[in-house]
């Protein structure tokens, strides 16, 4: 795992092998992130659980690293904006975007685009140089 993190720590952001244990790295590395950004328990289970599925989706159907970045609005002193968000970004070298589908009751998969439409305030998705990036907003209390 590479990380990088910028000074004010709004912005932490990794790039992890195509490997199965990406996805614990990568759950490890947001909740620790969000912890040390004391936000709220209840948001970092939210934003673990989000971004396990998304990594999981890019590990399934891509080769190569799979980038993860997490951005908050910078520290201030005061309340937050009333809009204000936890974006996260998940990107992969597959150019093409995740396709929603539905899941059957005993489907082993298919629920993670739903997962992300029903939790997050808002998701998309966007072409890069290389491939795509799956992002969502998660609502920061304020």
């Amino acid at each position: 795992m590479i990380g990088v993190s910028d000074t004010d720590g709004a912005c932490a952001e990794w790039t992890f092998p195509g490997r199965p244990d990406a996805v614990r790295t990568a759950r490890r590395a947001v909740r620790d992130t969000l912890r040390d950004w004391r936000l709220d328990a209840a948001l970092g289970d939210i934003a673990v659980l989000l971004v396990s599925e998304l990594v999981t989706n890019s590990l399934r159907h891509a080769r190569g690293p799979v980038g993860l970045r997490i951005s908050r609005p910078p520290a201030s002193h005061g309340p937050l904006p009333p809009h204000a968000a936890l974006l996260v970004e998940v990107s992969d070298p597959v150019p093409d975007p995740p396709r929603t589908r539905p899941a059957g009751p005993d489907d082993e998969s298919g629920r993670g685009l739903g997962l992300v439409a029903c939790s997050a305030r808002r998701w998309g998705t966007r072409k890069g140089r290389a491939g795509k990036t799956v992002w969502f907003e998660l609502p920061l209390p304020g």
